[in-house]
């Protein structure tokens, strides 16, 4: 019969404590990468930042009349004229995020 020889191992309560603190590892690693994906996703503006250079563009060539209001996604945007200036603001305000982007050009 073959000579049983004792095994080091590690206890059950050594495991359990090991196992708790990966899965704290886990948790937080998850909730700093949420954190990361969903501040990228509401600071992301290319989509506003496109509608206002196409809507600068369609002023400039006259296809608009000012003052002039619409809607795209969730930001309401409005051109109008700068009062006692050559200058046309362009304002884009997100009803979510609370987020204004603004932009300022010279009347034609």
């Amino acid at each position: 019969m073959a000579v049983l020889r004792k095994i080091k191992a590690s206890t059950l309560m050594e495991t359990l404590i090991a196992t708790v603190l990966i899965m704290v590892i886990f948790i937080v690693a998850t909730m700093i990468l949420n954190n990361l994906f969903s501040s990228g996703i509401n600071n992301n503006t290319r989509a506003i930042t496109a509608k206002l250079n196409e809507m600068e563009y369609i002023y400039k060539n006259d296809k608009i009349t000012l003052p002039y209001y619409d809607d795209y996604n969730e930001w309401e945007i409005v051109i109008q004229s700068i009062k006692d200036s050559e200058k046309i603001n362009i304002r884009a305000y997100n009803t979510a995020t609370k987020k204004t982007l603004e932009k300022e050009i010279y009347k034609k």
